[in-house]
């Protein structure tokens, strides 16, 4: 049976490049981190073995295969600066539209003769 290549995802950020396999119920998984290369194989849950063989441009730092990321809790601490500037210009404007000083409703509207009406006659 032919080897196949695993869908794979992959993004970046200025120093780091990310990549996820996709392969529901794999077994047999290896991964080699080499200063030029990641070699990722396995079997997925039909017995089909899948294998990836990627050359990078330049150097990386190989990180130890037992550390992976954990999305289920990933924050993107990139941006988050505008994110946080944002939520502070909303709530200044909210502070700006209750604290705005404007002049008194005028109560012409109001006459004298409501307040008597209410009051018991002696």
């Amino acid at each position: 049976m032919a080897r196949q290549h695993a869908r794979t995802l992959w993004y970046d950020r200025p120093k780091y490049v990310f990549m996820e396999f996709c392969v529901e119920d794999s077994t047999d998984v290896q991964v080699v981190i080499e200063d030029h290369r990641l070699v990722f194989s396995c079997k997925n849950a039909d017995g089909v073995e899948l294998h990836n063989e990627i050359e990078f441009y330049a150097k990386v730092n190989c990180k130890p295969v037992w550390l992976s990321v954990d999305f289920d809790n990933w924050r993107d601490w990139e941006g988050d600066e505008e994110v946080e500037l944002a939520q502070v210009e909303h709530y200044a404007e909210l502070l700006n539209k209750v604290s705005t000083k404007r002049a008194p409703p005028a109560m012409d509207d109001l006459d004298d003769d409501s307040d008597s009406a209410d009051a018991p006659s002696a």
